[in-house]
């Protein structure tokens, strides 16, 4: 029998490559070969955790080849064997209000959070048949009910790889928060998600951009101005309060988006204060267990309004490959590292800065 490898979270921190049946595909299903499965901040913080349901097959930003698909898949969803696709990692199941409104992201059959039994790519056991719920792998099964995009002619599969955080960078700054024609804006962390805020930003008519970062992030802020930030601040080497107000001539910026991944309450605390007097908007991500002295009071009286920074949508994503596609910035240089399947765990660890160098976007590619 054809067997499938897979770099397999067994424990904190540590992983090794196992084998999966290939497994049979059913009328309404499909089989995706993986040629590109990002790294988030989010697999660095997952794979620290212990286990909870089991071993996991980590990658929820995949992309690859349908290698095989039953007849009711591709007369219903509209994909064929050879396609190349993006597939989102939320799994719904297509019934609950969430699923009618568009929102599947919210579905709680996807909801790994609070539901033991949901599946989402990345995040679901491997205990599960038929196994293969992650990039991490040479192959990913595809039910009636997973979310695919078509890649467009011309974007790559590495390219491509970036989807998510572009995606992520499409559905905060300008869904949630409204950024827009001759908006200023505020982007703390200048990771793939910042970068991808930047190119959002500016897409999308802002007047001034300003990213954050500390000394270690010089290249990132480098690339942070390739790609059209107006202004970056060493927030090791400058006060980012007074030079927010200094570049906006004492009036603070429209909206702050928070890109450090939940480094703390100092992102958000500048926030509240980069803000301008009245009405600003603070979209943050992360999650924070513990907020001492919340600054209720600022908040209130500046009139801010804060909302938070939760996955993406089908139009996001859409948005996102037609962006990849039209080549107006060099995205190209957020993709910074690919690595094979055999150093998964050296991959997720250079994400999160115990490894490789100047990293921004890690594709792991399964059969390099």
């Amino acid at each position: 029998m054809e067997k499938v490898l897979a770099a397999v979270k067994v424990g904190p921190s540590k992983t090794e490559i196992r084998e999966f049946p290939m497994p049979e595909i059913p009328d309404d299903g499909a089989l995706m070969k993986i040629e590109v499965a990002g790294i988030c901040g989010t697999d660095v913080k997952m794979y620290k955790l212990p286990l909870t349901g089991g071993p996991v097959i980590m990658g929820h930003e995949n992309v690859g080849y349908i290698a095989k698909a039953g007849r009711k898949f591709t007369e219903r969803k509209g994909f064929k064997e050879g396609d190349l696709v993006f597939v989102e990692h939320y799994v719904a199941c297509g019934k609950c209000e969430w699923c009618h409104s568009g929102e599947y992201r919210h579905c709680e059959a996807t909801d790994w959070r609070y539901n033991p039994d949901a599946i989402r790519y990345g995040y679901t056991s491997a205990e599960r048949a038929p196994h293969l719920w992650g990039g991490f792998g040479q192959y990913v099964f595809l039910p009636w009910n997973c979310v695919l995009h078509k890649v467009p002619s011309g974007v790559t599969p590495e390219l491509a790889g970036i989807v998510t955080p572009l995606a992520n960078g499409i559905e905060w700054a300008l869904f949630d928060a409204g950024v827009g024609y001759a908006s200023t804006v505020l982007i703390q962390g200048p990771g793939q998600q910042g970068l991808s805020q930047v190119v959002s930003c500016k897409q999308a008519g802002a007047d001034l951009i300003i990213v954050t970062g500390t000394s270690k992030d010089s290249k990132r802020m480098e690339i942070a101005k390739v790609l059209g930030a107006d202004h970056v601040i060493d927030v090791q080497k400058e006060d980012p309060r007074a030079r927010i107000k200094e570049i906006t001539g004492g009036k603070g910026v429209d909206v702050s988006l928070d890109c450090t991944a939940g480094a703390g309450t100092a992102p958000v605390l500048l926030g509240v204060e980069a803000l301008k007097r009245k009405a600003g908007t603070m979209l943050v991500q992360g999650e924070m267990t513990d907020f001492p002295n919340f600054p209720i009071g600022r908040i209130t009286v500046k009139y801010i309004t804060i909302k938070s920074a939760r996955g993406h949508s089908y139009k996001a994503c859409e948005l996102a490959l037609q962006q990849l596609a039209s080549h107006r910035y060099p995205l190209e240089l957020v993709t910074t590292h690919t690595f094979g399947l055999k150093d998964a765990d050296y991959a997720i660890k250079s994400v999160g800065g115990e490894g490789a160098k100047d990293v921004i976007h890690v594709s792991l590619m399964p059969w390099k």
